[in-house]
């Protein structure tokens, strides 16, 4: 299916009237503002989507009505708080975490809280990249991170363990985020654990950005497991820096034992200086004591009764830092899955001149191909009655003219403006204009605008191949390469299905 396939994007009506803009999506950094739309995700040098409210409907149709099969196994949420994969309409894979209208029954309070969190970006996050708020609904949208959790890697493997090396960048990364989170103000992290830690599709280890959020009023800011919970959290139901720095030092347990083992019990074992006991057999001593024993002792200074024992997140960074030895190898490969695909796979159909210059991303071609189309495409797409040749439709087709011409003569930029005339009096729509506005962007530089006119030129003419191969050159310039593949052989299963029928 396509990624317009029950309505064109639209522009998401911002909680308040001071969110006018959106957060600027920088590579992982957060200063400056922009618009987006919920359908089409505008998206930074660094891939980060910008921050955005999205519709019901758009999320709806992308997790298939919230069925049951997109949710995500090992999230660690409970009901209701349960957490969906979705796919948006411009084929990005998110996740989405649904909550009850109990949990924030202020929609305002809801809608502030996740436009800071929002704020946050960093490399170290599974970052999130927008809301919804509409009616009984709250949920929040996150980047989807596709190889599963650190639970899962570390306590249900099926091919292999994690090796002592990728548990210690596992560690520094995750202190690294916690590091920058406070020194962007966000220091307090609900319930850090082994479900919280993410694997990105490069299988670099991610802090889920859901843990941000202030807790809601049905559920608890720690698991139900007592043994596992700051000490002063039970006394007094507050969450501090403190505590986040206890949950971490759970987290270490974890990473060294392969099990999860109680802190008190783990503790009185360190002491005992039976902390080879607590290693997990599945490495097979293949670790360094020394640096075991650097870790066993920064998990107890965690673990501390006492919050003002602990150590901060500075101090978590600088001490697993100078552990991380390998470097230089990818973390896909340590843990043993399937590189990301840099380049799209080879189309599954025959291409046509279209297609071929499309996956070739020969701009100049497609301008070539689209001179020489011109608007045979349009038949039918429009029937105009008399009364509406008035003075206004006139003006309406010169602006398309002089459009046509700066196309024809490679002035792109001239083709926007007069190609824009012509779309925003709105009594014609033409999917030929908004395909070769598309092309201009793409060779303006701007993919994001290049991909929503592609899309607009699908809810036009739903079954247009040429709407589709201008989408893929523009997710393949958004570095959404699978996508772009994908989108490429809609276009080339489209056109031949057209021929057909000819």
């Amino acid at each position: 299916m396509g990624c317009c396939e029950s309505s064109c994007w639209k522009k998401p009506s911002l909680h308040r009237k001071d969110h006018q803009h959106a957060v600027q999506t920088q590579p992982y950094a957060s200063n400056g503002a922009t618009t987006t739309t919920a359908g089409t995700t505008a998206v930074s040098d660094g891939g980060v989507p910008a921050f955005s409210e999205f519709s019901l409907s758009d999320l709806k149709t992308a997790t298939n009505n919230f069925s049951s099969e997109f949710i995500v196994s090992e999230s660690g949420e409970k009901a209701p708080n349960v957490v969906y994969k979705g796919r948006l309409q411009n084929r990005r894979w998110i996740a989405i975490k649904k909550f009850s209208k109990m949990a924030w029954p202020d929609p305002k309070q809801f809608a502030d809280e996740a436009w800071g969190v929002g704020k946050l970006r960093y490399k170290r996050l599974a970052n999130l990249i927008g809301y919804c708020c509409d009616g009984d609904e709250r949920l929040l949208v996150a980047e989807y991170m596709p190889n599963d959790t650190l639970a899962k890697h570390l306590f249900h493997w099926e091919n292999q363990t994690i090796e002592w090396a990728m548990r210690l960048r596992v560690a520094f990364y995750i202190a690294d985020a916690l590091n920058h989170c406070s020194a962007e103000g966000r220091p307090l992290y609900h319930d850090l654990n082994a479900y919280r830690v993410l694997f990105d599709e490069n299988g670099d280890p991610r802090l889920s950005c859901f843990g941000f959020m202030k807790n809601s009023r049905d559920g608890k800011s720690y698991s139900t497991n007592l043994a596992y919970t700051p000490p002063e959290y039970l006394r007094n139901g507050r969450v501090t820096p403190e505590s986040v720095i206890f949950s971490f030092g759970t987290v270490l347990l974890d990473l060294l034992s392969g099990k999860h083992i109680p802190p008190s019990h783990a503790l009185d074992m360190i002491r005992g200086k039976n902390i080879l006991l607590l290693m997990d057999s599945h490495l097979e001593g293949n670790f360094s004591t020394e640096e075991a024993t650097v870790v066993f002792d920064l998990a107890s200074r965690c673990l501390q009764y006492e919050p003002r024992e602990r150590p901060n997140t500075k101090d978590l960074y600088e001490t697993l830092e100078p552990l991380q030895n390998k470097s230089d190898v990818s973390s896909y490969v340590m843990l043993g899955i399937p590189k990301h695909e840099e380049a799209p796979p080879t189309p599954q159909h025959p291409l046509s001149p279209m297609g071929d210059a499309c996956s070739r991303m020969d701009l100049t071609a497609i301008h070539q191909i689209l001179v020489m189309t011109h608007y045979k495409d349009d038949e039918g797409t429009n029937e105009l009655s008399f009364q509406e040749w008035t003075q206004q439709m006139r003006d309406m087709l010169e602006a398309r003219k002089r459009g046509d011409l700066a196309f024809r003569d490679k002035d792109f930029r001239t083709a926007i403006d007069c190609y824009s005339q012509f779309i925003d009096v709105g009594t014609m729509v033409s999917p030929t204009v908004f395909a070769r506005r598309s092309l201009c962007y793409l060779l303006c530089d701007q993919p994001d605008a290049a991909l929503r006119d592609g899309m607009q030129a699908q809810c036009v003419y739903p079954d247009w191949s040429t709407a589709f191969y201008v989408q893929a050159v523009a997710l393949a310039k958004l570095n959404m390469q699978k996508d772009a593949a994908d989108m490429l052989n809609e276009a080339a299963t489209l056109e031949e299905k057209r021929q057909q029928r000819r």
